[in-house]
């Protein structure tokens, strides 16, 4: 920070954490700016009751021409694949799944989650919230059981639901370290939401949810395939038939019981009753044109992610840290880079900024990379473990 401050007579704070964040952002970024977008054509039939789309057509006049085709000719269907799907129970909260998640469906800051995270534990409502890990210890089994209980009782969206908690998938010792996964407390199922203010509302809520959610039983489907020739063209039609709502049926109640809505999560389509060899004549058929998409910014939850997994390849499997910065300190290191002025926030999106892009074209690539942080990390490793010497270490950073 000393050497670029004065080489360029201008505060620039250099860290081996914030300064390769800042450059996942710029080069997220400079992808956004340099993206050509290119125009090309999908081509869907609607046949017996369903749509069904082609691949990609470049040619405008291409697409006419089997839209054409299309609607003199008949729909075959060739195939149908249905196959069962299970999607596990998430996992419980840590303090940056918390924080990803309060971002996309609520817009929170990385660090308003955390503070408001706190205030809930000073008033004894939550568990420590600063942790890495997302599992309990098995002594915490027969506690953990009644609070469940309790929740069942006291959450308006739990009247009626069916729960049987199965406590094994979110027990697990060695994944436990300083701290366990966070978790509402026995206070809270006493007090209920009745002091709290909106926005620790809506946190606790995600965090009771998830408690729920994670013992609840697996969301269970059929997911369809149904692939159709038509005027010497291959299409396809997909769909999905719920077996077992399990615990998705526990997430949308909490979500509809707070008002909030998941952009991301896609509306599921049904497919009538299907056989290979059923024919539709005269298909309706309709062009759309469409664009490529360019990469989309980053926001808090996505850049989290990107923290979390930066670097990793490169450090040990028993590295004490993995990633850039720590579930307690990434919140701050977003803050740090856009009070320093080298990002800043759109709506949800976080951009950099033109001294951001700046700082990172003068850096040397090792100030840029999370390798410098994986490297540092194995040496640390190695310390601990005897293998390395702390005196060689410290000549190196002196060096």
């Amino acid at each position: 920070t000393r050497l670029f401050s004065i080489l360029y007579h201008k505060t620039l704070t250099v860290g081996r954490v914030q300064t390769p964040t800042l450059k996942i952002l710029v080069d997220r970024e400079a992808k956004i700016s340099s993206f050509q977008k290119e125009k090309y054509h999908i081509v869907q039939i609607v046949a017996g009751g369903m749509e069904a789309a082609s691949e990609r057509i470049g040619n405008a006049d291409d697409a006419k021409v089997l839209k054409a085709a299309c609607e003199l000719a008949q729909a075959v269907c060739v195939s149908v694949t249905r196959e069962k799907k299970t999607e596990q129970p998430p996992r419980l909260y840590d303090l940056t799944t918390l924080q990803r998640e309060a971002n996309r469906l609520y817009g929170f800051t990385a660090k308003q989650t955390l503070d408001y995270a706190q205030a809930l534990y000073e008033k004894r409502l939550l568990t420590y919230p600063r942790t890495d890990s997302k599992y309990i210890t098995s002594d915490m089994e027969g506690s953990t059981k009644e609070l469940i209980t309790g929740l069942c009782a006291a959450l308006p969206f739990m009247q009626g639901v069916k729960l049987q908690a199965d406590l094994a998938r979110i027990c697990d010792n060695s994944k436990v370290t300083d701290h366990h996964a966070i978790l509402p407390t026995a206070e809270f199922v006493k007090t209920g939401f009745s002091s709290l203010a909106e926005s620790e509302k809506k946190l606790m809520t995600l965090v009771c949810a998830k408690l729920l959610c994670a013992v609840a039983a697996p969301y269970e489907y059929e997911a369809v395939t149904a692939v159709f020739t038509c005027g010497g063209y291959t299409f396809t039609a997909k769909g999905r038939t719920t077996l077992c709502e399990g615990w998705r049926e526990i997430e949308r109640l909490s979500r509809a019981a707070s008002g909030e809505q998941d952009e991301d999560a896609e509306p599921e389509a049904v497919l009538p009753p299907l056989a290979e060899g059923q024919t539709f004549d005269n298909p309706a058929a309709e062009i759309s044109e469409r664009y490529t998409q360019p990469p989309k910014a980053f926001t808090e939850d996505t850049l989290l992610s990107a923290m979390e997994s930066a670097g990793k390849e490169d450090t040990p499997e028993d590295a004490e840290r993995k990633g850039l910065g720590t579930t307690a300190t990434r919140a701050g290191i977003i803050e740090k880079l856009i009070s320093a002025g080298f990002a800043e926030r759109k709506g949800k999106k976080l951009i950099p900024t033109k001294d951001g892009y700046n700082l990172v074209a003068i850096l040397p690539d090792s100030l840029t990379s999370p390798q410098l942080t994986a490297e540092w990390e194995t040496r640390l490793t190695g310390i601990a473990k005897g293998s390395d010497s702390p005196a060689d270490f410290m000549r190196g950073i002196e060096e």
